[in-house]
């Protein structure tokens, strides 16, 4: 149980919407801990939206206590909120002030996306809404973290979720209660982790403490966690890459009833191909063990891009195999 006089709020969303299964545990089991909670999520379905925004479209928003009457809560410090839009709308909305102008006393130290119902693996990291909210509140300097269940089978959200409260607890512990780069007030590009690119550095700025620098990364939002758990999880963690994983057939085609000019197609894998990777996610949720990947959340060549090299020390691994830097 926390103490919630000691740790911050949490920012929530998803792309599943707000009346998921995987948002209702995890309120459930973060609220039951005594985390304070704010929920900020689609009022629909946004699956596989990736990081589509809504320009110049007003989004309607609305308080949902009513889900508080059937969700195992308490009222005490948990904010229930949906939104017309997609996931990274949502979290534009409620770290560009939104969230200030709606709960004023509410400031979050973390945002969590998910719990998914279906993975968010390899190259789905592009595709994914959940990600997408993640990476967009990593763009506004918040430490983000992502979380799916390889499943479509809603039955394995209970593994899912305690998965991801294992980890929200764990980085909880190395970040502050107010975040120290909301809407990113400076921008630094000295700060060790920052890639020096085009320059290649023979002894780069982090070299005498990489685990400090990619904490400050994922403290500043320029590295972000993606967790995946397995429905028959077996109480693991592995720090991990991303994997390879080939979607077959996407596509099925319907032809009109004019049998030429028109015709349907629609997109949906018939299979999935596997190549195996050594560290990599898909192949350690094939282990029965949850995934965790360090993740940067601005591409190659951006100035705030991390630097490769110090990527590589995402994969080292301290206690009980979280990545070795998310412990102090």
């Amino acid at each position: 149980m926390i103490d919630n006089n000691d740790t911050g709020w949490l920012l929530l969303t998803n792309d599943d919407g707000i009346e998921a299964i995987g948002m209702r545990l995890l309120v459930e089991s973060l609220n039951q801990r005594g985390h304070k909670v704010v929920v900020f999520a689609p009022s629909d379905n946004q699956s596989a939206t990736g990081m589509r925004i809504n320009l110049m479209k007003p989004l309607q928003w609305r308080f949902r206590d009513d889900l508080k009457e059937t969700w195992a809560v308490i009222d005490e410090n948990l904010h229930l909120i949906e939104l017309d839009g997609t996931p990274c709308d949502t979290m534009i909305v409620a770290l560009d002030r939104g969230l200030q102008h709606i709960l004023p006393e509410v400031v979050p130290s973390m945002v969590v996306s998910g719990v998914n119902l279906g993975p968010n693996m390899s190259q789905d990291s592009y595709h994914s809404g959940t990600m997408g909210a993640a990476r967009e509140a990593g763009l506004y300097g918040m430490p983000a973290i992502a979380s799916s269940l390889t499943s479509f089978d809603d039955e394995g959200m209970d593994a899912a979720v305690r998965a991801t409260v294992d980890v929200v607890e764990q980085a909880l512990k190395i970040l502050p209660i107010k975040p120290e780069n909301l809407r990113r007030p400076v921008v630094d590009l000295d700060k060790p982790h920052i890639s020096r690119w085009p320059v290649i550095e023979q002894e780069p700025a982090w070299s005498n403490n990489p685990a400090e620098a990619l904490r400050t990364a994922f403290r500043h939002g320029e590295l972000m966690l993606n967790i995946n758990t397995p429905a028959d999880w077996n109480g693991k963690f592995q720090t991990t890459r991303l994997g390879m994983r080939w979607y077959r057939d996407a596509i099925s085609f319907s032809q009109g009833e004019d049998n030429q000019k028109t015709a349907t197609f629609t997109i949906g894998a018939a299979s999935i191909d596997h190549t195996s990777v050594n560290n990599s996610d898909c192949d350690t949720v094939m282990l029965k063990e949850s995934s965790i990947s360090c993740l940067p959340t601005w591409p190659q060549t951006h100035p705030l891009a991390l630097d490769d090299r110090l990527l590589t020390w995402c994969l080292k691994t301290g206690e009980n195999n979280y990545p070795i830097w998310l412990k102090m």
